[in-house]
């Protein structure tokens, strides 16, 4: 799986990190940048420290939300 390293880091600092809930954070490994008070300003953090390549940029939520999604969707086009 893409970046479970990353999101393992930010379940270790988890607790850490709430105290800036409804922010955002960048992580590559086990570095965490932040918080930033918008994504647009967590990317391009990540896109200077790092240069072009994978890293999470991921808002803080003390609970994560449930989202919904449906497999009921059509075939791509081919």
């Amino acid at each position: 799986m893409a970046l479970e390293r990353e999101l393992a880091t930010y379940q270790a600092h988890l607790i850490d990190l709430v105290a800036d809930e409804g922010k955002y954070v960048v992580i590559r490994g086990e570095e965490i940048l932040g918080p930033f008070a918008s994504y647009e300003d967590a990317l391009g953090a990540g896109y200077e420290r790092f240069g072009p390549v994978e890293f999470l940029v991921k808002p803080i939520w003390r609970v994560e939300p449930i989202r919904y999604f449906t497999r009921d969707l059509a075939p791509w086009p081919s």
